[in-house]
């Protein structure tokens, strides 16, 4: 009983913390977009910058705290790179597979046009082959941050000049900037402090249980960071806006390796486990070149419910393989 309530503690500290991370995360991108409507901020320019990275601060956010974690010596420097690493590798995939599926299976059939193609699914495959590059020896330097970083500044370049002009953004102008504004800082604050308290939650529980701490990051951070993303799928489901959706997830997976393993990398370097280099990363690619084959090859760049079904199934290969191989 005595060990069976310190672990009861930490499951609703952490469950809790989850929320308010994700829930700070959403309400920050939406005050921001609001503020970028009110000055008219290009659309273009939006979608890059408050779009792109907003749905992925939960990620952004963990790496931050978790880099400066260690370097205080607050968390443990083995522990902290395998939690925020294996939860950005759990996020992506599940944005890569399991959401994408879904949005298929729920939309219906939908045809990637060759822009679509060039703009955002290529550079994502890159993305994961970049990032996979810099981490095969086991380790994140801040050199190889600040290489995924400027890896986001090229994509971010190239993107404005191939996306297309006039999507229109999911918020309204905003009416009262500075409360907005007031609103959007609290919500990245709450982003930094439900980071935090998930960090320590997890390596105490790791800690406790010589858990792996890469497995645990992608069953708790990498499905609740997918959370954002996933109301965006059920959004674009409703409003038929498929370029929104799949713009949304596979942009994603470029921002979650890019700037969110290159910002923490950057500050404090990563130990890189064995599992993110020998499973996450070759999967995510494998997924990403034979979707891509298969597009240009097969089906002529259509999508249909039957792909989304397989695309589902490949996230649960992903869970499955990672927990058979490296969950210890």
């Amino acid at each position: 009983m005595t060990a069976t309530l310190p672990l009861l503690e930490t499951v609703v500290v952490g469950g809790v913390a989850l929320l308010f991370l994700v829930k700070s995360a959403e309400t920050t991108v939406d005050r921001v977009l609001r503020l970028a409507q009110h000055y008219d901020v290009p659309d273009a320019l939006v979608g890059m910058t408050v779009v792109a990275i907003g749905t992925s601060l939960p990620e952004i956010g963990s790496h931050v705290i978790a880099s400066v974690g260690i370097l205080s010596g607050t968390l443990d420097y083995t522990i902290a790179s395998a939690t925020t690493l294996g939860g950005n590798m759990g996020s992506s995939t599940t944005q890569q597979t399991l959401l994408a599926g879904l949005f298929l299976v729920g939309f219906g059939g939908f045809e990637l046009t060759r822009q679509f193609l060039r703009s955002v699914y290529v550079p994502m495959v890159l993305a994961f082959v970049l990032t996979l590059g810099v981490a095969w020896d086991g380790t994140v330097t801040r050199l190889d941050g600040l290489v995924l970083l400027l890896g986001y500044v090229v994509y971010a370049g190239y993107s404005l000049h191939t996306r297309p002009r006039g999507v229109a953004l999911p918020a309204a102008a905003s009416e009262d900037v500075s409360r907005d504004a007031l609103v959007a800082v609290l919500g990245l604050v709450g982003v930094l402090v439900g980071a935090f308290l998930i960090l320590g939650e997890v390596q105490s529980v790791v800690e406790r249980f010589g858990l792996s701490g890469s497995m645990v990051g992608v069953v708790t951070l990498g499905v609740a960071s997918a959370l954002p993303e996933l109301s965006t799928v059920v959004d674009a489901i409703r409003r038929r806006a498929p370029n929104l959706a799949l713009g949304t997830l596979f942009g994603s997976n470029v921002v979650n390796p890019l700037i969110g393993i290159g910002l923490g990398g950057t500050i404090s370097t990563y130990a890189v486990p064995e599992s993110v280099v020998l499973w996450d990363l070759p999967f995510k690619i494998a997924v990403g070149v034979g979707l891509l084959a298969y597009l240009r090859l097969v089906s002529n760049g259509r999508l249909t419910r039957r792909e989304g079904g397989y695309m589902v199934i490949l996230y649960f290969v992903y869970v499955s393989g990672r927990y058979l191989f490296f969950a210890g």
